[in-house]
């Protein structure tokens, strides 16, 4: 009877008695749920590590003791980041009786950023950066140059293999670490050097005068040289400023840049207004990129609605606006980066994409209003045009939310509110279903044949889409072409907190698939439309939901035999292997466009899942996205043209 009992008690109970309870030690929590430390086991998380250690270097610069900082990432794919710092303790901890520098590498919120004598400020405040880097990684060694000699110590997924020994003399200070990332726990672990140099870049704008150097060892020129860049800045988010506006019409003749600081907190800004119709606000706390924003991005808008507002209606220049302002009226064309370093940071997730310290509100709005009510009184002829391009805004605005509601309109998912144009796919569920936004009727009409049904929507597109880049927002939403992508989709703009927010709830398709044709102009078209997902449906692109399909450029035929080939060298290849030369019993079709495939070849090569390849689009760094879509899409046609032609096949992340 007991035994019955015992086992009714494991099935109601779900076998949950007290050996269930576990208590993770030391590091084995960061190895087990790694999304709580550095936000997941993708490529972002695996490049998360980096920042980790490098935001120690940063502190050591920020705090006056470290000028130059190198990034390495090595021949067998692991990464030394090497500062020239004070080095990171090396002595005994007399609470703990362990070498400091041990503590620092495996213990969770331990190290120096919790003692305020010895970082006034700091991005890793919450102490896990670097030991939740040791965790993930399955070698790590630290070594240290301080007090005249060179201190060293190994660890395998986060513990130590012998204690910390001295080996070496040395006459300089600062800190190397090297990692090696688990590939048992991450997606990859193939670093990537772009990623890297744009954070090398960002950084340097943040921290004028500090040199950054990046080195790639995997890559070596024909003189044997590893692949090296040196990222240096002097005048700081100035230069940050007319970098990221590189390819727009500034309409100011310099940034305008602030400074100021109060209560600990400092504060730097740099802003210009542009001829485009975006809003572009860059924000760092403590060097970290803030992707959501935060009070200090808050106390920044404040700051701009009222100086503006403020200093039009002293000078009756809103007298003949006929309809009412908003704050984003006074943010459209604005390029600005707002920078704070704060004492003790507190971050809404351990990612830090977002500051919360509510006292930055007002530090940062009082230094801006500061600033710019004194440059709004001293430059008249600019602050003309600046309330000018308000008034536009505002009107504009208006035109769009009319435009906005006819689109609304147009949304409503029953009988014939879908466009005529949409073959549409059985399936109801969104997670099953995909749609392809086709290049041309006619190669439109080739997919509607050759796909499943079942599952596969098809959405001819009508030639070049609209540049949204140089476009007002009424006019996108005026654009039938663009109606059709959203009424098509499901989705609709506005929501009672925000109108312009996108309301993705009643998104009918978990995959959006953009198929062009694979020439320079297949990828124009491909890049028009991704840039009006990314200014205007960008929820869809952070969520995964945007692809690009990948058509085959030849077939190679010999015989009965025939094999498909998505670039020169896979051609190449191909010929080799079926025993000669183009022209000696084998012959090459180039694809010059969707067109020419019949149905069985397109669903064979693009639409099959089963052998297709899709490359999923994400926005890896919002900043260089905005900078590179502005570049693409502006008025010089000839480096927009070959810009594409040289990385169209490398824009994207295979899948």
């Amino acid at each position: 009877m007991s035994e019955m009992n015992e086992a009714v008690e494991n099935v109601n109970n779900g076998n949950y008695g007290a050996d269930s309870i576990q208590a993770l030690k030391g590091l084995e929590a960061v190895r087990v749920r790694p999304g709580m430390y550095v936000g997941g086991t993708d490529s972002r998380a695996l490049h998360h590590l980096v920042n980790e250690v490098l935001d120690n270097s940063i502190d050591e610069a920020l705090a006056g003791y470290c000028t130059e900082i190198t990034t390495s990432i090595l021949e067998d794919g692991s990464m030394s980041i090497k500062d020239n710092g004070r080095g990171i303790p090396t002595g005994i901890q007399k609470e703990s009786g362990r070498s400091a520098l041990e503590l620092v590498m495996t213990e969770l919120h331990a190290g120096g950023k919790f003692d305020k004598n010895s970082y006034k400020v700091s991005g890793g405040l919450n102490g896990v950066g670097v030991s939740c880097v040791n965790a993930l990684s399955s070698h790590l060694t630290a070594i240290v140059h301080r007090d005249g000699k060179i201190f060293q110590q190994e660890y395998s997924e986060g513990k130590p293999l012998y204690e910390v020994k001295e080996v070496g003399v040395s006459n300089e200070t600062g800190t190397t670490v090297i990692f090696k990332p688990d590939a048992t726990i991450f997606d990859t672990v193939e670093f990537r050097y772009e990623f890297l140099a744009n954070r090398m870049k960002e950084l340097s704008f943040l921290n004028k005068g500090v040199k950054l150097i990046l080195e790639d060892r995997r890559v070596k020129d024909e003189e044997g040289q590893f692949k090296t860049e040196t990222f240096k800045s002097e005048n700081g988010l100035v230069d940050f400023v007319n970098y990221l506006d590189k390819s727009r019409i500034s309409l100011l003749s310099a940034p305008i840049h602030i400074t100021g600081e109060s209560d600990g907190v400092t504060v730097e800004v740099a802003f210009q207004y542009n001829d485009s119709y975006s809003e572009n606000i860059f924000s760092f706390a403590n060097n970290i990129q803030t992707l959501m924003g935060g009070t200090h991005v808050g106390g920044f808008k404040r700051a701009i609605s009222k100086s503006l507002k403020d200093y039009g209606d002293k000078n009756k220049l809103f007298d003949k606006l006929k309809v009412s302002l908003s704050g984003e009226d006074f943010r459209e064309g604005l390029t600005a980066v707002v920078s704070v370093k704060v004492p003790s940071p507190q971050f809404r997730s351990q990612t830090k994409d977002e500051l919360s310290n509510q006292e930055v509100t007002s530090v940062v709005s009082q230094a801006v209003s500061k600033v710019l009510d004194y440059y709004l009184e001293e430059h008249p002829k600019e602050s003309k045009i600046i309330i000018d391009k308000v008034m536009i805004a505002a009107n504009a605005r208006h035109a769009a939310k009319k435009a906005r509601e006819m689109v609304q309109r147009k949304t409503v998912l029953t009988g014939s509110g879908l466009p005529g144009k949409l073959a549409d796919c059985s399936e109801k569920d969104p997670a099953l279903s995909e749609i392809f936004l086709v290049e041309g009727d006619s190669a439109g009409g080739t997919a509607k044949t050759g796909r499943d049904r079942k599952f596969q929507a098809i959405m001819p597109l009508r030639g070049k889409i609209l540049n949204v880049e140089k476009a007002m927002e009424h006019k996108i939403y005026e654009n039938e072409e663009i109606r059709n992508i959203f009424t098509a989709l499901g989705v609709s703009i506005g929501t009672e907190d925000d109108q312009k927010k996108l309301n993705i709830e009643k998104l009918r398709y978990h995959k959006i698939v953009i198929m062009c044709d694979a020439d320079v102009d297949g990828s124009h078209i491909t890049t028009l439309i991704l840039t009006f997902f990314f200014r205007y449906m960008r929820p869809l692109v952070e969520k995964g939901y945007i692809y690009v399909a990948s058509p085959p450029l030849y077939i190679v035929k010999k015989g009965k035999r025939q094999q498909y080939c998505w670039n020169d060298s896979e051609r190449d290849a191909v010929i080799k292997e079926f025993g000669g030369e183009s022209g000696s019993g084998i012959m090459v079709q180039r694809y010059k466009g969707l067109g020419e495939m019949n149905p069985e070849q397109l669903w064979e090569t693009t639409l099959n899942p089963e052998h297709r390849i899709l490359k999923q689009i994400n926005i890896a760094n919002a900043i260089e996205a905005d900078r590179v879509f502005s570049m693409l899409m502006g008025d010089e046609v000839p480096p927009r043209r070959e810009f594409i032609e040289q990385n169209a096949s490398y824009a994207n992340i295979d899948v």
